[in-house]
């Protein structure tokens, strides 16, 4: 199938690694150009050398209110148009709710809520025609993640801004979509391993029996949901969450 992507211009934010960056694979594979961002200058310039020259990098924290015009003008002024973004931020800080501090958890909102509500309201009024928007949220909109609490707080809330923004958007032809992704298998997953104290692989073979595939999903996997949700090919998908889990959300 032909997703329609080539020559069409996305942002990426938080694209050098993880989910983000399982996603600019896949929309670079399709044709599609992209203005990546992450926080760190050195990951930034790694990534452009290693995804070539249809990427533009731009150090950026999504916390900061400046960056969405920042990442919308780049877009623009190097390619001439903007059909959308990928929004990815690198999770929230685990722990209890009655253990995170009130600094902790105002970081986890502004980075987490804020930051992609601000590039959501950004990008959708660049926006050269039509377009879409994907938030990379998590399977805690569902059902909470055991020591995750910010990302529990903050995730379903942010689902209901991406319906709401479907109706808000859509006379314009503008899509939303939240992505749930479950056990894939990034640096983040093997980080929150390691913080239980449990062998990071006793962790995974347990993890593994309670999803219907039996495994973690790998990055590519869930990159190339990222690129199909975005591209036009999904031109009659939206205001939807869509579990990208191996079916291990047992709720509808």
């Amino acid at each position: 199938m032909d997703l329609g992507l080539k020559d069409r211009v996305y942002i990426v934010t938080g694209g050098t690694r993880g989910l983000g960056r399982a996603g600019a694979e896949a929309l670079v594979a399709d044709g599609a150009r992209l203005v990546l961002t992450s926080r760190s200058q050195e990951a930034v310039d790694a990534a452009v050398r290693e995804l070539g020259d249809s990427v533009v990098g731009v150090a950026a924290d999504n916390a900061d209110p400046g960056t969405p015009e920042r990442l919308a003008d780049t877009a623009l002024d190097r390619f001439g148009r903007l059909d959308g973004a990928l929004v990815s931020v690198g999770g929230p800080p685990a722990g209890k709710v009655t253990d995170l501090t009130d600094d902790q958890w105002r970081a986890a909102f502004d980075s987490v809520f804020l930051g992609a509500v601000r590039v959501a309201r950004v990008v959708a009024a660049r926006l050269s025609g039509g377009g879409a928007l994907a938030f990379v949220l998590s399977s805690s909109v569902k059902a909470p993640i055991a020591g995750l609490a910010a990302s529990n707080g903050l995730r379903p809330g942010l689902a209901m801004v991406i319906k709401q923004l479907s109706d808000e958007l859509g006379p314009d032809g503008v899509r939303t979509v939240g992505l749930l992704p479950g056990s894939i298998e990034t640096d983040r997953l093997r980080e929150l391993a390691a913080m239980s104290g449990r062998d990071p692989e006793e962790v995974k073979e347990a993890a593994s029996r309670t999803i219907p595939l039996r495994r973690y999903g790998r990055p590519e996997e869930f990159g190339r949901v990222a690129a199909f949700v975005l591209s036009p090919a999904a031109s009659y998908l939206t205001g939807s969450m869509i579990a990208v889990d191996g079916g291990s959300i047992r709720s509808l």
